[in-house]
């Protein structure tokens, strides 16, 4: 239609569905979010850590961390097998805890030193680790499929 104007209501209507979600978009989010942080920090971290531990273990310990010969492997476990179980949905609020506080030493005491943008990414893998503390694994997961919905 030529000449027709397009009134404000729709286009609010529009925004309104926009803002809103429903409970199988949120299970929907928190599975990719889990998905993604968990599978890369798994694969693209952690592995590599628990693989060559004694080096890694090393570095922790140049780095002054308190117990190295503890903290160092269990900062590679919780990347590692943290990022599985955070992927898989299953112990998910005991594995989000031990990548957050990991990942939050890692940005503050790890990388205390360093710029931001060396900071920012063991931030982003303790901003999504909390938010999956908070928000819990969510409906498509392996706790939600053995011990049923909280």
């Amino acid at each position: 239609m030529l000449g027709h104007v397009m009134t404000p209501r729709p286009f609010f209507a529009y925004l309104a569905q926009l803002s809103s979600s429903s409970p199988r978009m949120l299970d929907a989010g928190l599975l990719g979010l889990r998905l993604w942080f968990g599978l890369v920090l798994a694969s693209v971290h952690g592995l590599g850590k628990v693989t060559d531990l004694a080096k890694f273990t090393a570095g922790v310990a140049t780095r002054g961390v308190p117990l190295p010969s503890l903290l160092g492997p269990a900062a590679a476990l919780s990347e590692f097998v943290g990022g599985i179980l955070l992927a898989l949905g299953l112990l998910t609020r005991p594995s989000a805890l031990f990548v957050a506080v990991t990942m939050l030493v890692a940005a503050l005491h790890i990388h205390a030193a360093d710029p931001f943008g060396k900071k920012e990414l063991a931030c982003s893998y303790a901003a999504a680790a909390l938010v999956v503390l908070v928000a819990g694994p969510g409906r498509w997961s392996l706790d939600r499929w053995l011990f049923g919905p909280r």
